[in-house]
């Protein structure tokens, strides 16, 4: 069984891909695992990725894909494998379909976690820093006792550029999964919506069964 899982960023596509990879027994393959293994490790593929990934660039499609083909050709993948991060736009998603058809393989599930833009922006928009002692809080999560200070040290409590709500919005737009990757998966009749705004727990549950279905 292959699997993709897309969504937005703070959809919590990476906490969830965990928890299917420990109830299907799938081999869980994120794309940040995989650059950084290949960086780590000097490959030739990791030594080209590393010199966009210190500019701040995307790794181009040619270099990710051919991690991936990489990644998939070991007997760990053999019985398939989901996919966190892969891919994410349809040149890639065209080339995944082409090796696993090349294997008798498939996508068998591409599950979206749908959450709204306003909520997505209050998760990744709420969060704060001590400046003194660095402990992290969150406005609607886990907020101090009183505003604008830790409750550690007192220390005042700042927001880093990245995380003010304008700066998450406009990531938001760069980085969901795209309309035309969305289609690809719709037209070959895998792809399952699901409500990523309930609980933790809901939303695994969910995931299951739609992969069980």
């Amino acid at each position: 069984m292959f699997i993709v899982l897309l969504g937005p960023p703070g959809a919590g596509k990476g906490t969830q891909a965990q928890r299917i990879a420990a109830a299907t027994g799938l081999l869980h393959i994120s794309t940040g695992d995989m650059f950084r293994e290949n960086v780590k490790s000097e490959s030739e593929l990791g030594q080209l990725a590393k010199t966009f990934m210190d500019k701040g660039d995307l790794v181009p499609d040619e270099v990710t894909i051919k991690m991936l083909l990489e990644r998939i050709s070991r007997a760990e993948a053999s019985a398939g494998a989901m996919f966190d991060g892969f891919p994410r736009n349809v040149v890639q998603a065209a080339a995944l379909d082409l090796a696993l058809a090349g294997r008798g393989a498939r996508i068998d599930h591409a599950l979206l976690i749908s959450v709204r833009d306003e909520e997505l922006i209050s998760r990744l928009g709420g969060r704060w820093i001590c400046r003194n002692c660095g402990r992290l809080y969150h406005e609607r999560n886990d907020p101090p006792k009183v505003a604008g200070l830790c409750d550690g040290c007192g220390g005042e409590l700042y927001q880093r550029d990245d995380d003010r709500p304008e700066v998450v919005r406009t990531r938001l737009e760069k980085q969901k999964p795209p309309a035309d990757l969305i289609a690809h998966y719709r037209a070959a009749g895998v792809l399952k919506e699901i409500d990523g705004e309930r609980g933790l727990d809901d939303v695994t549950a969910a995931l299951l069964k739609a992969i069980e279905g």
